[in-house]
């Protein structure tokens, strides 16, 4: 299956298909307010802004799974990755990526290695498949190299 087959829900609860961003390189992050990685939303807002021209999407999946780093609602999670760091780039109502309750996405990104923590990277080429997979100590700005070759 393709990332394409799925969509998930907008900040402003709009549901986004993933066929929106078809042809496009697609960064998948499951984010968190407050996680030592936290700060990476500043990274991945340079690369949302460094590469969208070519054809990247950062996507934040906000979830509270781990050790509830999250615990905000949705309108709480917008206002401090806006205010805080910054981030234009598109992010999801707050999900869970591991579990039986997991987003379809995440169940099929994961394919049985659910996300150990927040800030987990999954890199989709334009056709829609998973090229890398990324842990969460994993920079941002360590993953321009592979975003490089697949724009």
């Amino acid at each position: 299956m393709s990332v394409y087959d799925y969509s998930y829900t907008s900040m402003e609860g709009t549901a986004v298909p993933l066929t929106e961003y078809a042809g496009q390189v697609i960064l998948i992050v499951n984010t968190a307010s407050k996680c030592g990685f936290t700060p990476q939303y500043e990274g991945l807002e340079q690369l949302w802004k460094t590469y969208r021209d070519r054809g990247l999407v950062v996507i934040g999946f906000p979830c509270n799974q781990f050790l509830h780093q999250d615990p905000g609602d949705n309108a709480q999670i917008q206002e401090f990755c806006t205010v805080r760091y910054g981030v234009s780039f598109p992010l999801s109502q707050k999900i869970d990526v591991k579990g039986a309750n997991a987003h379809p996405l995440f169940a099929e990104l994961s394919r049985g290695k659910s996300p150990k923590w927040n800030f987990t990277k999954f890199l989709i080429g334009r056709d829609g498949e998973l090229s890398e997979r990324f842990s969460s100590v994993t920079k941002p700005e360590q993953l321009a190299p592979y975003i490089e070759r697949l724009l």
